[in-house]
């Protein structure tokens, strides 16, 4: 009778593991599949953003009227501001699809904003960067993706250091000095980095709190996190790999 209770607790207790296996292995199917919606969307933008920028340096009437004043810059500045507050701050009040054409809104301005850098650097070293930041965002991402080590007590820390970073940008705005300037792109690259791997564990994170309703929203979020990571330490990239047209 013993043997027969130690068989029936064992084919329970196996019953109960194997179906937490399936729940688990179910989970982590719809997790990547969500995940991989997050990455499309983010490329998508990305691909916005790139095609935006070359179809404005393909028209030089158009170049001299977004450009030709320094105030239309600050304006662009301003909107592409506001879009990415707004949409951080009504996801819940948007339905998916006005959430996404807000991310691919925000997509196109930063296109039109970053026009300015390739009349700035060598479209060569433009490209070498963009190797790199994508090789290194996707190292990093991939890394957040399979830690297992819980990443979340680094970003109370990175947050900070984001905001400590927009200061310092600001003081230099007035300093103008050099070395400063590159003390802030040293920190821009590290910081940027850290919060690729912490943005992509959190969305992952997410994904597999969510229910299915949630899925669109999650998945512009979530590229619009991933983007502005890119976006940025592309940026801070390009003042080591950049090289100068002068």
């Amino acid at each position: 009778m013993k043997i027969m209770n130690n068989w029936n607790d064992n084919y329970v207790n196996g019953y109960q593991t194997a179906v937490q296996a399936e729940n688990e292995m179910t989970l982590q199917r719809y997790v990547a599949s969500v995940m991989r919606k997050v990455y499309g969307k983010m490329a998508l933008g990305l691909l916005a953003t790139a095609i935006t920028s070359f179809l404005i340096l393909s028209s030089p009437a158009l170049m001299n009227v977004l450009f030709g004043f320094r105030a239309t810059m600050w304006i662009l500045f301003a909107v592409e501001l506001g879009v990415v507050i707004y949409l951080s701050a009504r996801i819940d009040k948007l339905s998916t699809g006005a959430a996404t054409a807000m991310f691919y809104l925000y997509s196109v301005l930063t296109g039109v904003t970053l026009t300015p850098i390739f009349l700035v650097y060598t479209g060569s070293s433009i490209a070498t960067t963009f190797a790199i930041t994508a090789g290194t965002f996707g190292a990093m991402s991939l890394a957040g993706y399979f830690t297992k080590t819980d990443l979340s007590k680094f970003g109370s820390f990175l947050s900070m250091a984001l905001l400590g970073l927009i200061v310092c940008i600001l003081v230099n705005l007035i300093l103008q000095n050099t070395m400063f300037d590159l003390l802030i792109s040293c920190a821009g690259v590290l910081i940027f980095v850290g919060l690729t791997a912490w943005d992509t564990q959190s969305i992952k994170r997410m994904c597999a709190q969510a229910d299915s309703t949630m899925v669109g929203k999650i998945a512009t979020m979530g590229a619009l996190s991933l983007y502005l990571d890119f976006i940025n330490l592309f940026l801070y990239l390009l003042r080591f790999f950049g090289a100068s047209r002068d």
